[in-house]
């Protein structure tokens, strides 16, 4: 076999790393086999657009569950309207909340491709076992189902085998998530110009998958499942999962690899326990002699050293060297929970720089997650024929599919590049910027949301006792609502990907993508206690409260408001936090510094 060496140019600062005559990657990425990566035969958007596909389907299976749960759960199983809106933001929820579990495994001990083929089986079988359910035990009596006919009572075990399926789905597809987008970017060599462009528009592409893969379920899928033929559905559904999974083991001997580093929990531990053990210890102001491994072992492992930055003074104890750790040193060893170094101590300050900011992004998805229940519900209540044809509530999001597919190519092709020359540097707005601009169209959407049903209760019927459809206001008039919620998708949830992906250090990438994911986790359930607050405070003996089932009682209007005042909160909170942040500084493999820009 033969082996990679350096060839350095003259200047001594670019290099190519080589096994035989062809060149590996830089990034310390490897192959199937564990060896270095060569860059023409692994990796790049080959395998990037193996993994787009494989999210456009898995996420055309998810959907096709998620986008019409809550009309299921009304028609099928019997629920209200804010009981079904609360079940499926927390089921929701819990979907992203696995997305941590995913991220610790998968940077910890198995890596991402074992994790995402482990959990998208999972997610088949869920979908699998929902299937056989709905088909053989739900839908009771036959043709049950539709908005004229809905089923009647279910047992225990029925229910039971119906929870259990869905929240197979969650774990499955919570789990997939982060690692398939970490994965989909380590197929980029960021160290490589040309690679490292593509792995920046490899988020925005995946973003726009994600969306694609959804535009099929919320019209077709969502058509046939609104008509009441849920196990169709649920079937299209599984068949793609599987798809996607095949797909994505047919790719293997194609794909790069990071190696996992071990417990983060651990190392974070380690910092915290040695910079206890010395908070008398002095040090010097500048924070300079602390220490770090020296450039011949970090390269051994290909690991990028993080550089030394201002704050969290505590914690850079952790590396200060005493005369016990020269001691230890001397025999060629060093304690970690006495002696850290100063990537390892740079690790945890970055996951504290960075909660803030998710804690922002948080409130963002309590507005996003009304798209899947309360724009739904108030959908229903409006008139949903053209001539004699029915649309379905769910598909009117397919607006805010083609909003973020619009949106994506105008910010890519028009805008970036536009205030990239502008600015004279290589990007245009900074992730930073870029999620307090999807903040502020996200307030935007809510007041549009408020306005609609304004008009919407105008000409609703108050007397009618099923009330889907009673008001004279097309369907259509949602459009706006849903567009700017698109709209500030691609800078909000694009803009979280690269910065978490790109600001999390080599050992927490999975962690990183599992932010912006357990933001729209906490988002649902934040929703669902709001909701639930709302109907507890606003619930009289003569009024039904903000959201009742009969909408056109209610006042919708005022909690879309609601949601734009906190909103509008919460983008002065995170203006603040983003002026604060200090970003992440890497040394890169030759020795250059990537420090990238500051806020």
């Amino acid at each position: 076999m033969a082996n990679c060496f350096n060839a350095w140019n003259k200047g001594g600062v670019d290099r190519e790393v080589k096994r035989g005559q062809e060149i590996c990657t830089l990034d310390g990425t490897v192959d199937r086999h564990g060896r270095r990566a060569v860059r023409g035969r692994t990796g790049s958007w080959v395998a990037g657009i193996l993994i787009l596909v494989n999210q456009g389907l898995a996420t055309l299976a998810f959907f096709g569950v998620g986008v019409n749960l809550v009309l299921f759960l009304t028609r099928v199983l019997g629920q209200d309207n804010a009981e079904a809106a609360n079940n499926v933001s927390k089921w929701t929820g819990t979907v992203y909340l696995f997305s941590l579990v995913g991220a610790f495994l998968s940077d910890s001990y198995l890596g991402r491709y074992k994790s995402c083929a482990i959990f998208q089986s999972i997610f088949v079988l869920g979908l699998v076992s929902l299937s056989l359910s709905t088909y053989i035990f739900l839908l009771e009596p036959r043709g049950c189902g539709s908005e004229q006919s809905p089923c009647g009572s279910h047992s225990g075990f029925h229910m039971a085998l119906f929870y259990l399926s869905i929240y197979l789905i969650a774990l499955g597809n919570g789990g997939y998530q982060p690692n398939i987008a970490t994965f989909g970017a380590d197929q980029f060599d960021e160290e490589d110009p040309s690679e490292g462009y593509s792995k920046i528009a490899f988020f925005s592409y995946f973003y726009l998958a994600l969306n694609l893969g959804s535009l099929f379920s919320n019209t077709v899928l969502g058509y046939f499942e609104d008509e009441g033929m849920w196990a169709l559905g649920f079937w299209a559904s599984a068949a793609s999962a599987a798809l996607a999974l095949v797909l994505f083991l047919c790719g293997t001997p194609r794909y790069r690899h990071f190696k996992p580093k071990g417990n983060p929990l651990s190392r974070c531990c380690q910092v915290l326990v040695a910079a206890t053990r010395k908070w008398k210890v002095e040090m010097m102001p500048s924070g300079e002699g602390l220490f770090e491994l020296e450039v011949k072992e970090n390269s051994q492992n290909w690991d990028r050293k993080i550089l030394h930055t201002r704050g969290f003074k505590f914690l850079d104890r952790a590396a200060v060297i005493t005369s016990e750790d020269f001691h230890q040193m001397d025999k060629e060893t060093y304690n970690p929970w006495c002696l850290c170094t100063v990537t390892q101590v740079e690790e945890l300050k970055c996951v504290l720089r960075l909660l803030p900011i998710w804690l922002c992004t948080i409130l963002y998805s309590v507005v996003f997650t009304q798209m899947a229940s309360l724009f739904v519900e108030q959908g229903a209540a409006m008139k949903t024929t053209i001539s004699s044809f029915h649309i379905p509530p769910a598909s009117m999001s397919s607006f805010d599919i083609l909003s973020v597919a619009a949106f994506i190519f105008i910010y890519r092709r028009v805008l970036d590049p536009l205030l990239a020359a502008r600015k004279n540097n290589s990007k245009g707005l900074t992730e930073l910027q870029r999620m307090g601009i999807g903040l502020v169209i996200a307030i935007l959407a809510m007041v549009a949301a408020g306005v609609v049903e304004l008009f919407r209760l105008k000409y609703a019927k108050t007397d009618c006792t099923n009330c889907e459809g009673s008001s004279s206001m097309s369907i259509f008039w949602q459009t706006p609502q849903y567009v700017l919620i698109g709209a500030s998708e691609v800078f909000m949830y694009v803009g979280q990907l690269e910065f978490f992906n790109g600001q999390a250090p080599d050992g927490l990438k999975s962690f990183g993508s599992a932010l912006c994911m357990t933001s729209i986790s906490l988002g649902n359930y934040v929703s669902s206690l709001l909701v639930t607050i709302v109907m507890k405070i606003s619930t009289r003996d003569d009024m039904p409260g903000w959201i009742p089932g009969n909408l056109n009682k209610g006042h919708l209007d005022l909690f879309f408001f609601l949601l734009a005042v906190l909103t509008t909160a919460d983008l002065v909170v995170y203006i603040i936090s983003a002026k604060w942040y200090k970003y992440i500084k890497f040394e890169g493999k030759s020795g250059d510094k990537n420090a990238n820009e500051q806020a």
